[in-house]
């Protein structure tokens, strides 16, 4: 008799470093939409969602940042958007920008095993921006990350 499988095994996890290699079973449209989508109620605008994915594939430093898509059955799960600051010490290398998991899929640690791939695919340290009420705060604790800065901003 054939065993079912658990949700870990059929969890695919995609790690895009060019634009153009974006998986064929969707696109970036698709994938902005199911960021701003996913990520409410901390969301983005869907063009600054848009342009975070085009940063990311800039290249400094001669390094790009990157996105990882996990898929279950050519559908996203999950998606996080890093991006290379091309800086050192006083400013990290990197800077997790995005990460959002489908609202039906939450609590299979699929965010999780994103941010640990992530941090694989790193070298020196990473920062992230994570509202104080947003439950995601915890993963990020609970995988080592500290608070460090108040985060202030002069908007015009």
């Amino acid at each position: 008799m054939k065993q079912p499988r658990s949700a870990e095994a059929e969890i695919q996890i995609h790690v895009v470093d060019r634009q153009e290699d974006c998986p064929g079973w969707t696109n970036w449209d698709a994938l902005t939409a199911f960021l701003h989508e996913s990520l409410k109620p901390y969301e983005d605008t869907p063009a600054d969602i848009r342009r975070g994915i085009a940063d990311a594939f800039e290249e400094r430093d001669g390094h790009r940042g990157f996105v990882l898509i996990a898929e279950v059955r050519e559908r996203p799960a999950g998606v996080l958007v890093m991006l290379r600051t091309g800086m050192r010490g006083y400013v990290p290398e990197n800077l997790l920008l995005f990460l959002a998991v489908a609202p039906h899929v939450r609590g299979r640690r699929i965010g999780q095993r994103l941010v640990r791939r992530a941090l694989e695919l790193t070298d020196g340290s990473v920062k992230l921006h994570v509202e104080h009420d947003n439950p995601a705060k915890q993963l990020y604790e609970h995988l080592g990350f500290q608070s460090k800065y108040a985060d202030m901003r002069y908007v015009r």
